[in-house]
């Protein structure tokens, strides 16, 4: 609601459909402070960061039409691939051509990449032209009077689009405003973000998911706040923050550091976690081998990670006479080894150098980021502790899916198949990252 006006929250779902109706036709009316455009003369960008959810594209939309009713005739909209701005920013659920009222609602023209709108007191209709952020050069020679960009963050070269768009907006509208650009987006840390945040021309809102909980399905908030709430992902993806402490890492450093202990409790299971490289030599993948334990059940277990084995050019005897070394000393209850390659070969050695020690195979079906993402939030929400440093493998978790990340990250994998054995009952609710 504006400011000035009545703070009391209404469901839409609690209206008579004529109201509904009404309020649906007359956005300015149910928008939220952060939904409206700045209330200032000299700003030039717009950038809404919003949550998954938050009704940034409904923003955008609506944005659009406004500026149709106020003269703007010739508009541009830049999603990050054509189907994402054909099938999003037009014909989503939020998408110009859903929410237009009749008397406003374009047509498309696929052919020539555009939707044009009904002919008004200001003259012709206007026309809005679709872009594909994959081809900043086709942003070149056109010129605008407003743009909308859908999920900036998600650009493959950012700052090349965003310079051939902001040099194509150069038109003033029928009546005179200056050009203006509106972007929504889920933030994801980049320096093309950074520097357009810090531009005197941008003004910057932030849009939550829980804000907008009455126009999504029931349950969705609470199950997504229960799995990522008061986690980095979660104050990016639900809360629209652009999140510092660790940029494209799964891992933080400031988590580990936070929960760190001397010494583990009693520990209810031990395992020690293989992951072996595809070949041997001195030139081959480490070995990675790590140990940790758990102690307690469900939601409130916690995981300790005791001791990291990891070996590089080893050959398979001498990583499974480790792995074996440390499942004595630990006392562990098995040695798990993913399997992918040479699976039965894998047991086969570990069994030569320890007939007695049991040995639990495992297979990834996801990818080593999909595998990691679920236990980088374990470590959010405090449920992994580290006993002691361990500085190598600590180096290679917060490093592993940002910009400096090299090589393979073995130790980082025995980790999340250790931890997602000792913790990972069910699986987590699936999110999709830019």
């Amino acid at each position: 609601m504006h400011s000035g006006l009545s703070t009391r929250r209404f469901r839409t779902s609690d209206l008579s459909p004529e109201h509904r109706a009404y309020v649906a036709s007359n956005w300015h009316g149910s928008a939220r402070p952060d939904q409206v455009e700045p209330d200032d003369p000299d700003w030039a960008v717009w950038l809404v960061l919003g949550g998954r959810g938050s009704g940034k594209t409904r923003t955008g939309a609506e944005w659009v039409l406004d500026r149709v009713r106020r003269g703007a005739r010739r508009i541009a909209l830049v999603g990050p691939t054509l189907h994402d701005a054909r099938e999003v920013m037009l014909g989503g659920q939020s998408g110009l051509m859903r929410v237009a009222q009749a008397n406003l609602r374009p047509r498309f023209e696929p052919t020539r990449r555009r939707v044009v709108f009904p002919d008004d007191d200001h003259g012709p209709g206007a026309v809005a032209h679709l872009f594909s952020a994959h081809e900043p050069d086709s942003l070149r020679g056109p010129q605008f009077d407003c743009a909308w960009g859908d999920e900036f963050c998600a650009w493959k070269d950012p700052d090349a689009v965003l310079s051939n768009l902001r040099l194509g907006l150069r038109l003033s509208t029928k009546t005179g405003a200056r050009p203006r650009l509106c972007l929504t987006t889920t933030p994801k840390p980049g320096t093309a973000l950074d520097r357009l945040a810090a531009q005197s021309g941008t003004r910057l809102v932030r849009s939550r998911t829980r804000d907008n909980a009455d126009h999504l399905a029931p349950g969705f908030v609470e199950r997504m706040e229960e799995t990522y709430g008061g986690t980095a992902l979660g104050r990016q993806e639900l809360d629209g923050e652009i999140v510092r402490d660790h940029p494209g890492a799964v891992f933080a450093r400031t988590d580990i550091d936070a929960h760190r202990v001397a010494e583990a409790p009693p520990l209810d299971r031990i395992l020690v976690a293989l992951d072996p490289p595809a070949t041997s030599g001195p030139k081959a993948d480490a070995c990675g081998i790590v140990v940790a334990g758990a102690a307690g059940r469900g939601r409130k277990a916690q995981a300790y990670v005791l001791h990291d084995a990891s070996v590089a050019g080893a050959t398979p005897q001498a990583w499974a006479e480790r792995a074996v070394a440390a499942y004595r000393e630990f006392g562990a209850e098995a040695i798990l080894a993913e399997t992918n390659q040479g699976g039965e070969m894998i047991e086969a050695v570990i069994r030569e150098v320890g007939p007695d020690v049991p040995v639990l195979r495992r297979h990834a079906r996801r990818s080593k980021r999909g595998r990691a993402v679920p236990v980088g939030l374990l470590y959010a929400r405090g449920r992994v502790r580290h006993v002691g440093r361990m500085d190598a493998l600590e180096d290679e978790l917060c490093s592993f899916g940002g910009p400096h990340a090299s090589g393979s990250p073995d130790r980082m994998d025995a980790l999340v198949w250790a931890v997602s054995e000792l913790l990972l009952d069910r699986p987590a609710p699936k999110v999709h990252l830019f």
